[in-house]
């Protein structure tokens, strides 16, 4: 049977395009599968199943058990793949005498906990089902029936995955903690000019170093990513089947990692516009301003293209757009040179081209700085969202669009990639708690703050900002 796409290869690109555009390829089938070019590209959800199933003499490709366990969420739960992984490996082919049985376990077992490895260690999440759990424990009781290694070895694979799994609990505890902690703090209007001077250049008095302030936004940013499940980019499109009528799989994660690193970049922008709109005198905002355009430009350098892209983002708001006299004291030029980089011209081509040299950067890194690279993730969420909007999921016959899900896999595994890097910065846990939970102003209070600190230049301005002094008030 031909082979499916080699996981070290990365997936490489030649899988998916038409590299053979000046011969016919070769079209084969074997029991429900459809290759082209010895590249499996369809087949049935009952032959994909049995692809991923181990036997004694048989171990599918890496790739191919990463690139199904991800997509096939969209045509069944884990847990009904698992109940059916569980009965083709082991129910399906008892013969109902014991010593044949037991031989036949203890031949298979060690690819049975090899495959439940990789399940465990890439898709953790999936085990915060509990029928998932149970289900996993009730293979540790049938592989003891004929290999005690192999029991040992499961009794570990569930260990290390109920650490990962206290862990989550853990962090997604704390992200509503601090979301909480946040929302509660936040001044909840600005009366007068005197309510600003008590966190003048509160930024700059904490930490004056762009390039140590870019280090703790990486490590925000790269513990965000690092709880990012990459079966979150399959699960964020999919629709619930209508014959569920139970409460569906998705519906257990407490809290979408996913969702929670945007609102991380939201709240970075509306932080930076706060910082920026908060000094009294012009010559401070100046200085916080800079300050912000020089952190950016430390992003860049390290590969953080999230929190650059948070930044820029924060500055370009109409209240901190608006302030210009304080724009007039500052040399623009190296902002300029940043918002061109991320100017999503021709499909952020600028942009697209510096990743692709940080990625190449980190692919021959020679330190762990190196290493780092932070997507722009809401243009990498848009793309997965394309790739799966301009592709069908089933084929004409009935057959799953495998081609579809090699590409999407490959560019989750790159996610995976950049996620799994630790972060080299040394912590400096002042600046970190700043930046996880300083109050931020609302869009009002932004806008109402622009216009304390310079004032309004026409008729509609003005009467903008006595309606926002009204309606704050009165909060």
């Amino acid at each position: 049977m031909p082979q499916t796409t080699p996981y070290s290869s990365k997936f490489n690109p030649s899988t998916y395009s038409s590299s053979h555009s000046h011969r016919q390829p070769v079209e084969e089938n074997y029991g429900g599968l459809h290759y082209r070019d010895n590249k499996l590209v369809s087949g049935s959800l009952e032959a994909l199943i049995q692809l991923l199933v181990p036997t004694v003499d048989y171990y599918p490709d890496r790739s191919y058990i990463f690139t199904f366990l991800l997509s096939s969420r969209l045509f069944l739960h884990p847990f009904e793949l698992m109940s059916r992984v569980c009965y083709l490996c082991v129910d399906h082919h008892r013969v109902g005498d014991p010593q044949t049985d037991k031989k036949r376990i203890r031949e298979i077992a060690p690819k049975i906990v090899q495959l439940l490895t990789e399940w465990t260690e890439t898709f953790p999440y999936d085990f915060r089902d509990e029928r998932m759990m149970r289900s996993l424990k009730e293979m540790t009781h049938r592989l003891a029936f004929g290999d005690e290694l192999s029991r040992r070895a499961m009794q570990r694979l569930i260990q290390r995955l109920l650490r990962k799994l206290t862990t989550l609990g853990q962090y997604e505890e704390s992200l509503a903690t601090s979301s909480a902690a946040s929302t509660m703090d936040r001044p909840l209007a600005l009366k007068s000019k005197q309510q600003l001077v008590r966190r003048e250049e509160c930024v700059l008095n904490l930490c004056d170093d762009p390039f140590v302030f870019a280090q703790q936004l990486t490590h925000i940013e790269m513990e965000r990513l690092s709880y990012i499940g990459p079966e979150e980019f399959v699960q964020a499109f999919a629709k619930k089947r209508p014959s569920d009528n139970h409460k569906s799989f998705f519906s257990k994660r407490k809290v979408s990692n996913l969702e929670a690193y945007v609102e991380w970049f939201n709240r970075l922008s509306y932080l930076i516009a706060t910082e920026i709109c908060m000094p009294v005198k012009k010559k401070h905002r100046a200085r916080v301003l800079e300050f912000f355009i020089d952190v950016a430009q430390e992003c860049f350098n390290i590969g953080n293209f999230n929190s650059l892209m948070a930044i820029i983002t924060g500055m370009n708001m109409n209240p901190v757009s608006r302030l210009k006299k304080t724009w007039n004291k500052v040399n623009t030029d190296k902002f300029d040179i940043l918002v061109h980089q991320m100017d999503p011209s021709s499909n952020f081509y600028s942009y697209r081209t510096a990743l692709r040299g940080a990625t190449q950067r980190s692919s021959t890194a020679h330190t762990s700085q190196e290493m780092i690279v932070i997507p722009f993730f809401s243009l990498f969420i848009k793309d997965i969202y394309f790739l799966n909007e301009g592709c069908v999921n089933r084929l004409p016959n009935g057959h799953i669009n495998f081609e579809k899900f090699w590409e999407l896999a490959k560019q989750v595994s790159e996610f995976l990639s950049w996620r799994q890097v630790i972060c080299p910065f040394e912590r400096d846990r002042k600046t970190l708690q700043y930046l996880i939970s300083a109050p931020v102003f609302s869009e009002d209070e932004l806008q109402l703050a622009s216009y304390e600190s310079e004032s309004p230049e026409n008729n509609l301005e003005r009467d903008t900002r006595r309606s926002l002094r009204s309606s704050l008030s009165r909060m």
